[in-house]
Order: structure tokens, then C-alpha cells, then sequence
């Protein structure tokens, strides 16, 4: 419909395009491009006036300039007089800086959630918050969709007969269990000390993994750190030399896949919220959202017109 159009930023061009097919909409026309001192300028090529505006775009690595970047398409779009500007951020950066771990240190999360706010956007939706209580930091509507249906049906003709469903963490629980109702099986809970931002420290199996495949599951994979130290302690405990992945979002920063080399990892799937970089990586399987976006788009109207 004329009335509604949605822009996409740099940060999920393939995304962009698959949910453009899934649309049968030709992607329409904007501009980004940055200054030499690395200052991002955003120029709207068609006009918003009086249009519901849609922005698809991540707060993925590198996050500050993909952030500023939809910061900059949003205030474009209200200074030129969108009706209303929902900001679909597949992937939520700053979202594990949700509480403060020091008195001195602030809430990045919250601080994010206001800066979205004071540009105009009046909607979000976003995929697998890293934390449910980040929606408590907005006073307009967040809509948290979540990959694991998806996810679920990518692994499932994967999976080794005799394979439990394990949460890296306590926080992970009710994700694990979420995977675990939809692929009948059980759910092992690892216990973690974090010793720094960048470190963790497996301490406990809670639950029998002893000969029994491995489902690991996370909301996101970023230095891969986590991961190999729960490989090593599932191997510990007996589990067998059977490991399958599953994160929403895949990161793999610093040398994630260096330390996700381990010979018992047998697949590794994510979805494309984060454009991926390591294309060449035989493990490495990408399923995409663009499904679940167009279903959400539909709930706003049957018809979107996609511009990047």
C-alpha cells in the first residue's frame, strides 16, 4: 500500500533481500554513505509523508555504527513526517548490559532504549532479547519474537538418536525448554562463574548427560567462549562425542571459530539476524527469519513496500 513503506539499513542486506522475495516487492531506493572522519549520512530517496515507516536493521557488530546508522533513518523519517516509525531490530545490541554490575557503571541497555525512543520510533520488534526485562525500559510497544520454532525444524533431521537439550546457563533455561518441548527430549542445566566480561568458568552439570548427544543452545554466540568450556565439561561428564549448536544470533567475534573447532561439534546453526562472516565454514548453517518478519509485517498490513 502507498502508505506504508519499509527502509532497510546496511547491516542485513541479504535479510533485506529475502524479505523482499518473500514481499515480491522490488527493494525501492535510499542512501548511506559515511564521511572520511567515519560520520554516517542517511538520505531518504522516496518520500515518508503521513506513511507508516518500517526500519529493518541490527545492532550488530560493528554496533555503534549500525546503532547511529538507525538512529539517523529514524530522525530522517520523522523530519519527514512519518505517521509512525517501527524500528525492527533483528538482532538487539548492548542488550547483556542490562543491569549494573558495579556502582559506578551504567545500564548501556536502558540508555539505548531511550536514545531509540527520543528519535521517534514508536515500535519495536526485535528477535530472542537477550534479557525479557529490556522491554521494561521502553514506554512504546516492543514486540519479542523468538527464532526457535525456526531453529528447531533447521536441526531437527540433525539430531543424533539419544540427545539431551543443554542451557549454557540458568538464564538459558526457558529457552532450553522451549527446544526441548518442540523436540521431545530433556533439558541439562550448566552452572557458570562469570570471572570477567569476557570469561566464564563452568562449575556444575545439572543434570545425566552420560552417553547422551548434545544439543547446546544460546540466545547468541559472540567469542565462542562459553561454548567451548561447556563442550569440555558435557565431555567430562560423560556425554558423548555427539555436539550440535543452536544460537538466534551469531556473532563470532575475536577467534570464535578457532575455539568452536572442537572435533565433537558436528553442526553449528543460526539464524541471519547478524549478517554471517564466515561463509566458508563447513559446520556453519544459516537459517534465515525472513519467514518470521513477513509474517509479522503482515500483521501490520498485507502489503509493505521495502526501500534500502
Amino acid at each position: 500500500m502507498d502508505n506504508f513503506i519499509l527502509f532497510a539499513g546496511t547491516a542485513n542486506p541479504g535479510l533485506a533481500a529475502a524479505v523482499s522475495e518473500e514481499l515480491n516487492i522490488p527493494l525501492g531506493k535510499s542512501m548511506v554513505e559515511c564521511f572520511p572522519d567515519g560520520e554516517v549520512n542517511v538520505q531518504l530517496l522516496e518520500s515518508v509523508r503521513h506513511k507508516r515507516v518500517f526500519i529493518l536493521q541490527s545492532t550488530a557488530p560493528p554496533v555503534n555504527d549500525h546503532l547511529v546508522e538507525l538512529l539517523a533513518f529514524a530522525d530522517a523519517c520523522r523530519r519527514a513526517a512519518a505517521d509512525r516509525i517501527t524500528a525492527i531490530i533483528p538482532y538487539f545490541g548492548y542488550a547483556r548490559a542490562d543491569k549494573r554490575q558495579g556502582r559506578r557503571k551504567p545500564i548501556t541497555a536502558s540508555m539505548v532504549a531511550e536514545v531509540l525512543q527520543v528519535v521517534g520510533i514508536n515500535h519495536i520488534v526485535t528477535l530472542d532479547l537477550h534479557t525479557p526485562q529490556i522491554e521494561g525500559f521502553f514506554r512504546i510497544p516492543v514486540d519479542s519474537l523468538t527464532a526457535v520454532p525456526i531453529l528447531c525444524d533447521a536441526v531437527r533431521h540433525h539430531l543424533p538418536s539419544n540427545f539431551v537439550v543443554v542451557s549454557p546457563d540458568t538464564g538459558r533455561v526457558q529457552m532450553a525448554t522451549q527446544y526441548a518441548q518442540k523436540l521431545n527430549s530433556s533439558v541439562v542445566v550448566l552452572h557458570k562463574h562469570r570471572k570477567s566480561g569476557t570469561e566464564t568458568e563452568v562449575t556444575r552439570v545439572v543434570g545425566d548427560v552420560k552417553s547422551c548427544a548434545c544439543l547446546i543452545i544460546d540466545d547468541m554466540i559472540s567469542t565462542g567462549g562459553t561454548l567451548a568450556r561447556s563442550i569440555e565439561a558435557l565431555l567430562q561428564a560423560e556425554a558423548r562425542s555427539e555436539i550440535i549448536i543452536a544460537a538466534t544470533h551469531g556473532l563470532f567475534v575475536k577467534d570464535a571459530r578457532a575455539k568452536l573447532s572442537h572435533p565433537s561439534i558436528q553442526a553449528i546453526f543460526v539464524t541471519d539476524t547478524v549478517t554471517p562472516k564466515e561463509i566458508d565454514w563447513q559446520r556453519l548453517k544459516i537459517v534465515s527469519v525472513a519467514p518470521l518478519l513477513l509474517l509479522q509485517l503482515n500483521n501490520f498490513k498485507p502489503m509493505v513496500q521495502l526501500v534500502t
